[in-house]
């Protein structure tokens, strides 16, 4: 499938299992990692996982548990640079504010009213019991992503001659689209949150897979005609901003 898109002394060397947690001291702050092992490993790497706010340690099936960890050890300034950077959580609550399509609105619990979730004067209600208002909001936000999708889709993919055979939304923690062989799409609902030009791209970026499983030079020159407006601004915006679309709703 192509896609758009990813201390301190530890006591005693032992086996380590999948998702294995540990943590790394540097500065009088606790690091938390977590240790996986990968069969496709040729050496020990770090990567952050933003979605989820930790950072993964990976190994090679037959390296030390001791020698990972000693690398992650020299690696603590890099850790805790990059946990620092994080963007902050936005959880749905009464009174954040989130984008819709990239403007800005307010969310307003309204528990003494029926119904489930409305538009009024730039803010978005979400009516029941406050502990449902975190699902509600997501639906309702979904909702908008399938009733927004599927025409700038089939436009773009009308323009290419080729058909789309499924259209699906996902939570996807490590790309924004993808494309399948079967001419399967799929999208993260999380998009809803971005401005329209970069909704656009992504859509242009995945129906241009239709005719190019590849990233070659034909694919990006598709891509860009596929596009309503240059693509250098909504790339450029998603490489600033996609790390923050993954903290509505944490």
């Amino acid at each position: 499938m192509v896609g758009f898109f990813g201390f301190g002394s530890i006591a005693g060397a032992r086996p380590a299992v999948e998702s294995d947690r540990l943590e790394i001291a540097h500065g009088g702050a606790s690091l938390p990692l977590t240790f996986v092992r990968s069969r496709r490993a040729r050496r020990a790497s770090l990567r952050v996982d933003t979605a989820n706010r930790r950072v993964i340690l990976t190994a090679p099936q037959r390296m030390a548990y001791a020698t990972a960890v000693a690398f992650a050890h020299a690696q603590a300034g890099w850790i805790a640079a990059r946990l620092k950077r994080l963007p902050a959580p936005r959880p749905f609550v009464d009174g954040a504010e989130v984008p819709l399509f990239g403007v800005p609105h307010r969310i307003r619990h309204r528990p003494g009213l029926r119904g489930t979730v409305w538009l009024e004067a730039g803010e978005i209600h979400v009516a029941g019991h406050a502990e449902h208002l975190p699902r509600r909001l997501r639906d309702w936000l979904t909702a908008e992503m399938r009733r927004c999708l599927p025409p700038l889709v089939e436009a773009k993919a009308a323009r290419v001659e080729r058909t789309v055979t499924r259209l699906s939304l996902r939570d996807s923690r490590t790309r924004w689209g993808s494309c399948g062989p079967d001419g399967g799409l799929s999208f993260s609902w999380r998009l809803v949150f971005a401005p329209p030009e970069v909704l656009d791209y992504l859509v242009a970026h995945e129906v241009a897979h239709l005719v190019h499983m590849n990233h070659g030079p034909r694919f990006w020159a598709l891509a860009e005609r596929l596009c309503d407006g240059p693509m250098a601004a909504p790339r450029a915006w998603l490489k600033a901003n996609g790390e923050t679309l993954l903290q509505y709703g944490a």
